[in-house]
């Protein structure tokens, strides 16, 4: 059986678009259709800021087209843009640019603070869990926000899974864990299924995770940035109103050069660092209690002396906390009187302790 492009359409035409309130093709929003050899590829073309709640809507396509007899492999990306911004006013008579909206609050959420690294594989994520973990215990209303857009790892780690609802197309309800109100875009795609997004998207969707999401009354909301010096972190700092950072590297001189680069990001958006955190500081045998400095040991407590900085503690290399991590309940949870836990907790204390929550 040959399908045909008609047959394609017919399907999507049953596909609502909740934000025109018409169906996907009359919307106008379905873009490179291609039907060749009975397999159908497709773009969903959309506003930047409607990304993130679209990518259910692409889903039911997909599956839509799926349970179509002969059909062969069904491929559809959401694409995003912005309308053009005016052109720079470049002396009299040329067109002004409209003011633009400075950072915001997030509604009921009372401090954000960011978890950030220069260099990919140093455990911020694992910090930012156990830390929205170890506050939560102190009695603090947390919220962790997975802003890892290419590799959302919190839903893993914090042992979360499930689609968060949307009951009226709009705000999105996070999902809750250990004491923790939790939301990745993760939760929004399988954990094996690639994000392919251009940075408008990543910007669309990083402003919905932060104002479309319910997040009720926070005392704090740990946001777990992704690696580098990106749209990500630059639109956190545009867009929401910051706290302050905390960086997270280990001690090799490899990882502390990214480690300046994420401190030198957050000076020149105005973002106050609050400390930084040695990880993977230092091992100790399991079978014998040698210790022994795999990465090194101190860099990062030099560095915070070097730049004037809090040094929040040390945070060990165990195998422990990578097990915890994966099985979905941190090492604060699982084992709390651990030393790899107690590491989490001093640091929770620490910030407590100099009024940061």
């Amino acid at each position: 059986m040959t399908i045909s492009r008609d047959s394609v359409l017919d399907i999507l035409r049953k596909i609502q678009d909740p934000f025109s309130k018409k169906d996907i093709v009359t919307a106008n929003i379905v873009r490179a259709l291609t039907v060749e050899n009975n397999d159908v590829r497709f773009v969903l073309e959309v506003e930047a800021q409607q990304g993130l709640a679209m990518e259910s809507v692409r889903k039911t396509a997909v599956e839509a087209l799926e349970n179509l007899p002969g059909i062969g492999k069904v491929s559809a990306l959401i694409t995003a843009h912005s309308n053009q911004a005016p052109p720079p006013n470049l002396g009299k008579g040329g067109a002004k640019r409209p003011p633009a909206k400075g950072p915001q609050k997030i509604p009921g959420v009372k401090k954000i603070i960011a978890i950030a690294s220069g260099k990919g594989g140093v455990g911020k994520s694992t910090v930012s869990s156990n830390l929205a973990v170890a506050l939560a215990a102190e009695g603090k209303r947390v919220g962790l926000l997975d802003a890892d857009v290419y590799g959302p790892s919190q839903p893993r780690m914090m042992g979360v899974s499930g689609k968060p609802a949307s009951p009226d197309g709009k705000m999105i309800l996070p999902l809750h864990n250990h004491g923790v109100t939790m939301m990745s875009i993760g939760l929004m795609v399988k954990e094996d299924e690639a994000v392919i997004w251009r940075g408008p998207m990543l910007i669309g969707a990083l402003q919905q995770l932060l104002n479309q999401v319910q997040w009720g009354e926070l005392d704090v909301l740990i946001v777990d940035l992704p690696p580098g010096t990106g749209d990500v972190q630059l639109t956190l700092a545009q867009k929401a109103e910051i706290d302050g950072a905390i960086i997270v590297s280990t001690p090799q001189d490899v990882a502390l050069l990214d480690a300046r680069k994420a401190l030198d990001m957050f000076r020149k958006t105005g973002t106050k660092v609050l400390g930084m955190i040695e990880n993977m500081s230092t091992h100790i045998c399991t079978e014998c209690g040698h210790e022994e400095h795999i990465f090194g040991h101190g860099g990062m407590r030099n560095e915070a002396k070097r730049f004037d900085f809090p040094f929040l503690g040390e945070v060990p290399l165990h195998i422990d906390i990578r097990l915890a991590g994966d099985s979905g309940v941190p090492i604060v949870v699982s084992d709390p009187e651990s030393k790899q836990a107690m590491a989490f907790k001093k640091i929770a204390r620490e910030l407590i302790a100099q009024n940061v929550l």
